[in-house]
């Protein structure tokens, strides 16, 4: 997470489209993979990026978590499905879900925190390898988790 903020909006942005087609895809039932593969895929999406957050420290370069935003688009129609909304009431609860998506990783909590505290030598020393790994192992363990459950 260092430089410009225009970095991370170059990461979120082409995640939140790739989500947005899947989950339109799914949601219009055009293509639905099986469930607990998405599942398995996004635990260990969110393993890769811990990992490679130890390595890539330009964030502008992020705009390759694309794929990763087809996953977990798969993963968020689950969430609409639930609602039981109509096909006619598809398009526009997907233009809403996903506005407010794209307005939850832009303002979340975590990416002022991050913006402020980068500005500290420490943190890109020990703070950001501390959260990578710490998010590597979450996905890793999401997915022993998901693999053991079933």
């Amino acid at each position: 997470m260092g430089g410009r903020l225009r970095g991370p909006i170059a990461a979120i942005s082409p995640f939140t489209l790739a989500h947005s087609l899947t989950l339109a895809l799914a949601a219009l039932s055009v293509f639905t993979p099986n469930p607990r593969q998405v599942e398995l895929a996004i635990a260990l999406s969110f393993a890769y990026v811990g990992v490679e957050n130890l390595f890539v420290t330009d964030a502008a370069r992020r705009w390759r978590v694309f794929p990763f935003g087809l996953i977990h688009g798969f993963g968020f129609v689950g969430a609409l499905r639930e609602i039981g909304l109509t096909r006619a009431q598809v398009p526009a609860a997907l233009v809403g879900f996903n506005a407010g998506v794209e307005v939850g990783q832009l303002a979340a909590l975590a990416l002022p925190v991050v913006l402020a505290a980068r500005r500290a030598p420490w943190f890109a020393r020990r703070g950001v390898p501390l959260l990578s790994i710490a998010i590597a192992a979450a996905g890793l363990g999401l997915f022993i988790e998901r693999v053991v459950k079933r």
